[in-house]
């Protein structure tokens, strides 16, 4: 007999089976403890976040410095053969605006939205960034192109988590003020020296 010939029908359920108790259920709490590898690439980035760094890889087939860092380069194929330091600044490549919080329950009407942000960070190739929040700024302010720097925990609270920075905020650039701004005369009007050879 073949497979297609057995009925594999299955048993419809309907909440108010299990409000009945037609189905037995049991409820039952695990404590489950886990363990992963990160890697040698994501365990070193790890341990530089937590010394407050930020470390890529270099591909020098490809000539592309990777952040996240990876021990091969997935364009050309090659292992990646270099560690390199980078800055914690960056420009935001694209952001969203979430009124949800990560349970997709609704934020409150006081709170601000959470803006994750994806920020490609200076000193690595083109395209290469991070995923992170950004704080420090209100949503209507934002634009991509926006530069940005981390802000981190402070070293005693990091523990090798990509939340040792808290998130990124902007960069605010000092007005300069030059002589030839301060002394620039009101559009319009003439220096007083040259409206009065004017009046002769």
């Amino acid at each position: 007999m073949k497979l297609e010939d057995y009925e594999l029908g299955g048993t419809h359920l309907r909440n108010s089976d299990f409000e009945k108790g037609k189905v037995l259920t049991t409820a039952w709490q695990p404590n489950l403890a886990y363990a992963w590898d990160n890697g040698v690439a994501i365990g070193r980035y790890l341990a530089e976040l937590k010394e407050g760094r930020i470390i890529a890889r270099v591909c020098h087939s490809c000539h592309r410095i990777m952040i996240p860092p990876r021990m091969f380069c997935e364009l050309c194929f090659k292992p990646t053969d270099e560690w390199r330091y980078v800055k914690d600044t960056g420009t935001i490549n694209t952001f969203s605006i979430a009124h949800v919080n990560w349970d997709a329950s609704r934020r409150g009407p006081k709170e601000q939205p959470l803006i994750p942000a994806v920020i490609e960070i200076d000193g690595a190739s083109p395209g290469m960034g991070i995923l992170h929040m950004l704080g420090g700024v209100g949503p209507n302010s934002i634009k991509v192109g926006m530069r940005v720097e981390a802000v981190w925990k402070k070293a005693g609270e990091r523990t090798g988590a990509i939340t040792d920075i808290l998130y990124f905020k902007p960069i605010r650039a000092a007005a300069a003020k030059t002589p030839r701004a301060a002394g620039k005369a009101k559009a319009g009007r003439k220096p007083a020296a040259k409206r009065a050879r004017s009046k002769r």
